[in-house]
């Protein structure tokens, strides 16, 4: 028994690490330039370079209106888009929209749903830092599941290699996301698990 359970260990461990290795080579991948959409959407709580790059989006027609959810609720409009982005004055009025309840990733999903579905936005977006992406975009997806969701990664230091693999700290910082992502795929098998199949839907509705 004790042999059958150190094996199951051993090959538990290997699969966390095996899937940690292909997370952490995958949210290193450039991002793509992303399609025109509906809608961009910009999250906070990590590199302010996120905000400014959903900014550069809209100024570029990527979208129609941005976004930028989880703003602390002590930040003005104006200190946050004229003091620290930058932004037009003209296109921060008509364009842009401040989101303050959020207070992590369930939250931007939820407030993200919201406003897209007040807007009937179905083609959005997602600006986030590259090791926030996946987590990120799985929690939107299944907060909209009517949605088609572009991802548009911002390049850290903490997806280099040559630093997560000689810093404990960064790899400490990776492989953390790495489980936070793993939850989210576990509730959503559950999700998943619940609905009802399409087949078993006609039948009820026959």
């Amino acid at each position: 028994m004790r042999s059958l359970l150190f094996w199951i260990g051993l090959i538990a461990v290997a699969a966390l690490g095996l899937g940690f290795w292909d997370f952490a080579q995958r949210v290193r991948i450039p991002a793509e330039e992303p399609p025109h959409a509906q809608a961009i959407v910009a999250l906070t709580g990590g590199s302010l370079e996120r905000l400014s790059t959903g900014v550069r989006l809209l100024e570029e027609q990527k979208g129609e209106r941005l976004l930028i959810s989880g703003v602390n609720r002590i930040v003005t409009d104006e200190e946050l888009l004229v003091a620290v982005l930058k932004v037009n004055e003209e296109l921060a009025r008509c364009c842009i929209d401040l989101g303050r309840r959020a207070e992590d990733t369930l939250g931007n999903a939820a407030e993200t749903a919201a406003w897209a579905r007040e807007r009937r936005y179905r083609n959005i977006i997602l600006v986030t830092d590259d090791y926030h992406m996946p987590r990120s975009l799985a929690e939107l997806q299944i907060a909209m599941p009517e949605a088609e969701i572009h991802p548009y990664p911002v390049r850290t230091r903490w997806t280099d290699p040559a630093l997560w693999r000689s810093d404990l700290a960064a790899a400490g910082r990776l492989g953390g996301e790495y489980m936070k992502y793993l939850v989210i795929r576990g509730r959503e098998a559950l999700i998943d698990v619940g609905r009802p199949k399409s087949d078993d839907a006609k039948s009820d509705d026959t």
